[in-house]
């Protein structure tokens, strides 16, 4: 699902570059569920930005799904995400002036989608929010609104979701009951999860852990049977 091949990514003027990503070699299968720890600075959010072709690398090689994102124009990389990758957010990211369906039909509508809104119905009916279709975000919780973030993220059916410190803004309760639900989806759908943490108990719920210093992978660690938590 994931091949990165000497991946090198440096930002800042000449004077003053900074080597954010150092030479990343990694290969995820289908299906499989990824957890990435490391400090802040350390390059793990680059790292997902880079997979997700939202930065391009200075050098080195990405596919994902079969597809390399090297050649794509800007048009194609967001057809490409918009079809393939589901991305949440510690930030939420919902539009503040739509409700929760409409946050929610938006990516179908981009897709063509002519059920979009029915779609989007099932999907935050899968997360619990059937009550709250008309809701704006303003009127949700954290909990709610990342709930709706995640409905939006499995709309289109992603094989492969990005999640960046999606517990960052909430309270340990609610952000276990979020990731309750986020595996529970992943496992449902069969779909290839990386998810950046700081939260170890988070990360043993992955079947593979890596770290990330200083823009290198250093080590990683199996969590078996934890997987899907």
């Amino acid at each position: 699902m994931i091949r990165l091949q000497a991946i090198e990514l440096n930002l800042g003027s000449a004077e003053r570059k900074v080597n954010v990503l150092r030479g990343l070699d990694l290969a995820v299968a289908a299906g499989e569920t990824i957890a990435v720890e490391g400090p802040s600075g350390s390059g793990k959010t680059s790292m997902l930005m880079v997979i997700a072709g939202l930065e391009r690398p200075n050098a080195g090689r990405i596919l994902v799904d079969g597809v390399e994102l090297g050649p794509l124009s800007e048009d194609a990389l967001a057809r490409f995400r918009r079809d393939r990758i589901g991305i949440v957010f510690q930030g939420f990211h919902l539009i503040a002036t739509m409700t929760a369906l409409e946050n929610v039909a938006v990516p179908l509508e981009l897709a063509g989608r002519t059920d979009a809104f029915l779609r989007a119905r099932d999907e935050l009916a899968a997360v619990g929010l059937e009550q709250r279709l008309s809701h704006y975000p303003g009127e949700l919780s954290g909990g709610e609104q990342q709930r709706v973030a995640l409905a939006r993220a499995f709309a289109c059916e992603p094989r492969l979701l990005l999640a960046d410190e999606p517990t960052g803004n909430l309270d340990p309760d609610t952000g276990h009951a979020v990731m309750d639900l986020m595996f529970a989806e992943v496992a449902r759908r069969g779909t290839t999860l990386l998810l950046i943490t700081h939260d170890p108990e988070l990360a043993r719920r992955c079947a593979r852990r890596l770290k990330l210093i200083e823009g290198r992978l250093v080590d990683g660690v199996s969590s078996g049977a934890l997987a899907h938590g």
